[in-house]
């Protein structure tokens, strides 16, 4: 499955699935982020879902775009 948006800051990324569900008042959207750090191993990428220190205000960074993102799709807006 693709993401519906990726955001990246270096090494460090938040991606934005969208999920259908069935729910006892019919089908409904749920958003879902999924935060990664990539790094390399000898020649070989990994991705891992642990951070270090000095990694924690990119990763914060990063999901602060992410949940932009997420209420513009989810608010509710009133006339």
């Amino acid at each position: 499955m693709k993401p519906e948006r990726l955001f990246r800051i270096g090494a460090i990324s938040a991606s934005v699935f969208v999920n259908e569900v069935d729910g006892e008042g019919g089908k409904r959207t749920v958003r879902n982020v999924n935060l990664q750090r990539r790094y390399k191993d000898g020649d070989e990428w990994k991705s891992s879902s642990s951070f270090s220190l000095p990694d924690l205000p990119t990763a914060i960074a990063v999901l602060n775009l992410a949940f932009e993102h997420l209420a513009s799709q989810e608010a509710v807006i009133e006339s």
